[in-house]
């Protein structure tokens, strides 16, 4: 049975263990009580893939000699030496994280006009319309995937994709086609974030590896479908999609926003300052 490159692995939960930690910032501080909820539920079900793939990714790191000598450094981090999901989530440095950039990003995107605020709503909405739309292309197509353990975490990950990318098209377009306001906010956080969205179609050579091997998605075969999907939505909302051009990111290769490093410290401070707790 072939398995999947352990960074691989790492760059589907990075992703979604950031994005969790992102909108879980909004518990307590929704718009309404419902929204409270939903995107409290929206991280728990990202935090609940994240910890399926380190734990997948922990089994492949302990189960090879140049992988485990790989990630040494985190052996230690536990009593009992192994590397482990907490591990991977808590002990690695920014540098080490494979996640998009679009997601470390703080809420406050531009806003319309000259208004700023610690959390906007409408680029929290366009960054995960932005997101689950990709990754319901990309868990759907790693259903069939060669890794079984990976293709098991696809099929559950799948259902709870499909109800995020749901949640955010009916925001999107509630805010797109609404007020004044609601309109400005909406079309400021496209313009601010689907720039973003480029680093999606340039891979990595994990990705590359998990091709060859058949335990991985092509991303940037599934682009022509993502373009679809979000023209659908964006048409519906009234809104205009903006030209992505300039600086593509690269936090899937280890090269990291400002933001990332305080997003961690704030994430990791607990298990480092007690790192052989038992919870």
């Amino acid at each position: 049975m072939n398995t999947a490159p352990v960074d691989y692995v790492l760059h589907l939960a990075d992703n979604a263990l950031i994005l969790g930690q992102r909108n879980a910032e909004w518990c307590g501080h929704g718009p309404i009580l419902e929204e409270d909820l939903a995107l409290a539920n929206n991280s728990l079900d990202l935090l609940g893939q994240a910890r399926l793939l380190y734990r997948h990714a922990a089994t492949l790191i302990n189960a090879d000699a140049v992988e485990a000598q790989r990630f040494s450094h985190l052996r230690g981090a536990r009593a009992n030496g192994a590397v482990t999901e907490d591990t991977l989530a808590y002990f690695r440095e920014a540098h080490e994280f494979r996640n998009h950039t679009l997601l470390e990003l703080p809420h406050s995107g531009p806003l319309a006009g000259n208004v700023r605020a610690d959390r906007d709503f409408a680029t929290t909405i366009a960054r995960n319309f932005f997101y689950s739309a990709l990754m319901l292309l990309v868990w759907s197509r790693l259903q069939t995937s060669a890794d079984a353990q990976l293709g098991a975490i696809a099929g559950k990950s799948l259902k709870e994709v499909r109800y995020h990318l749901r949640h955010a098209s009916d925001w999107l377009v509630r805010m797109g086609d609404g007020t004044d306001d609601s309109h400005a906010r909406a079309q400021a956080a496209l313009d601010h974030l689907l720039p973003y969205c480029q680093a999606f179609w340039i891979g990595s050579d994990a990705e590359t590896a998990a091709v060859k091997n058949g335990t991985g998605v092509d991303v940037a075969s599934l682009q022509s479908e993502w373009d679809a999907l979000v023209d659908d939505t964006v048409n519906e909302a009234t809104l205009r999609r903006p030209a992505t051009q300039g600086y593509i990111p690269q936090g899937q290769r280890g090269v990291h926003s400002e933001h990332m490093g305080f997003l961690l410290a704030e994430m990791q401070s607990l298990a480092r300052a007690h790192p052989h707790a038992v919870w």
